[in-house]
């Protein structure tokens, strides 16, 4: 039997790991090439039991830690005694970066185009693969009224929400337009301009069909310091 948290927040792994008990815990752990019990974990950092219960439930709370329960004396049936919690490293990977990147995602997209390239060339099967992502997303995307009123008038308001969601920043230019302060795929730009650019602009375009959002218009603007794609809301959409 096992059990782990469902999503992770970067953030709060970083202050977790940053008290030095809680760190020599996990440490401990993560050498271990078994799950390990609380005792075990608390004799071997001398700390007592209950705090080291205590920072390893901590750390699963914070998805670096799973669990699992176990009779450790290897006995069943009546008697055997309770299964013990036991600790072990949580299956996966955490990456923590302020803005968010999201290079994982790019790959993955990547990976399919090449799966369904057919007759086409890489930059369109990329730029297909992106804009049904964004479709996609669009459409199972909820709605919640509050987040609507309050970031704008209809269909621009759950944009802002979505590009949030996904790891953008939007903001809101004076003349109504919505652009990105940070691309979740920087570094791809540096060397892969074309593809990456491409491939943000094919996946906005299909956000704002999933939206059903005809009068949002999507271009690339290429500027210093922001993302390349521009969203043109229509004239007199209120939005922040």
């Amino acid at each position: 039997m096992t059990d782990a948290p469902s999503e992770i927040d970067p953030i709060q792994v970083a202050a977790v790991l940053a008290e030095p008990t809680r760190r020599g815990l996990y440490d401990l752990v993560v050498a271990r090439h078994e799950a390990i019990g609380r005792d075990e974990a608390a004799a071997a950092v001398g700390i007592s039991r209950e705090l080291a219960a205590f920072h390893l439930d901590r750390l699963v709370d914070a998805g670096l830690l799973g669990t699992e329960y176990r009779r450790l004396t290897g006995r069943t049936g009546p008697g055997a005694g309770r299964p013990a919690k036991l600790y072990r490293r949580a299956a996966g990977d955490i990456e923590f970066s302020l803005p968010q990147r999201h290079y994982e995602r790019a790959a993955d997209l990547m990976a399919t185009a090449l799966e369904r390239l057919g007759n086409a060339t890489g930059l369109d099967a990329v730029a297909r693969i992106a804009r049904e992502r964004g479709r996609t997303l669009a459409v199972g995307a909820d709605a919640p009224a509050e987040a609507t009123a309050s970031a704008g008038r209809g269909s621009v308001g759950r944009l802002l929400e979505l590009l949030r969601g996904a790891g953008y920043e939007p903001e809101v230019e004076p003349t109504g337009d919505v652009c990105l302060l940070n691309c979740p795929y920087d570094a791809l730009v540096q060397e892969h301009r074309d593809v990456t650019c491409g491939m943000n602009l094919a996946w906005a375009q299909g956000v704002v069909e999933g939206l059903g959002a005809s009068d949002v218009g999507v271009e690339l603007d290429p500027q210093p310091g922001r993302c390349c794609v521009l969203f043109h809301p229509p004239e007199g959409a209120v939005a922040s």
